[in-house]
């Protein structure tokens, strides 16, 4: 129990300098939004998730985010399942993307705590996905595990969220390091934003 609170404390706290790191200047709204093809799991199932198609359907909420099985972004996740309707309502895809191997997302995307299989979230192990939207990816850190006690062998990306419109246009970014945003907050901006987008209202 006690080691298990440590490593909670040490991945907390990586998290945390990973913030108080500058972050790169992400994509602005305004810009095209890089397209970009990657493997994905939506309730234990992996597929190949495309940004070009799922914008047929509407504006896209593309969220970054450092690790599956981890507090904040085990929140983040919970929060996207929750409101899921509402985005559905408003026309709108959420896909998370983060360094995690498919196998770890196949597990997280269908946990009913977290994703609870209601969307998908996509692998970008190599983190150029997260390159061409201008973030950083925080290397491995040795001896880190995640809630589940699970080591976590791979980089973070920093915590952002891009809404982009149908037209393959940046809508909005939302930064936790620039704007102060706690997990859930991403949540409930980005959907403030698609809801302001099927009004018609510029956001």
């Amino acid at each position: 129990m006690k080691k298990h609170l440590v490593t909670s404390i040490a991945v907390s706290a990586m998290v945390t300098m990973l913030f108080a790191v500058p972050a790169s200047a992400a994509l602005a709204p305004g810009a095209a939004a890089p397209d970009f093809t990657a493997e994905a799991s939506q309730a234990g199932k992996d597929f190949n998730f495309s940004l070009k198609e799922a914008l047929k359907k509407g504006p896209v909420v593309v969220y970054f985010y450092p690790s599956a099985y981890t507090g904040g972004c085990d929140l983040e996740a919970h929060t996207f399942a929750t409101d899921k309707a509402k985005f559905d309502a408003a026309g709108a895809t959420i896909i998370g993307v983060s360094a995690d191997s498919i196998d770890r997302l196949n597990s997280f995307s269908s946990d009913p705590k977290y994703c609870a299989g209601k969307f998908p979230v996509a692998s970008d192990a190599t983190g150029k996905i997260a390159a061409s939207y201008e973030l950083k990816t925080e290397a491995a850190q040795p001896g880190l595990t995640d809630v589940r006690g699970v080591a976590i062998d791979h980089g973070f990306i920093e915590r952002t969220t891009f809404v982009i419109g149908r037209d393959g246009k940046i809508v909005a970014t939302l930064s936790s390091e620039a704007d102060h945003l706690h997990p859930d907050q991403h949540v409930q901006k980005s959907l403030a934003i698609v809801q302001q987008l099927q009004a018609g209202k510029a956001p």
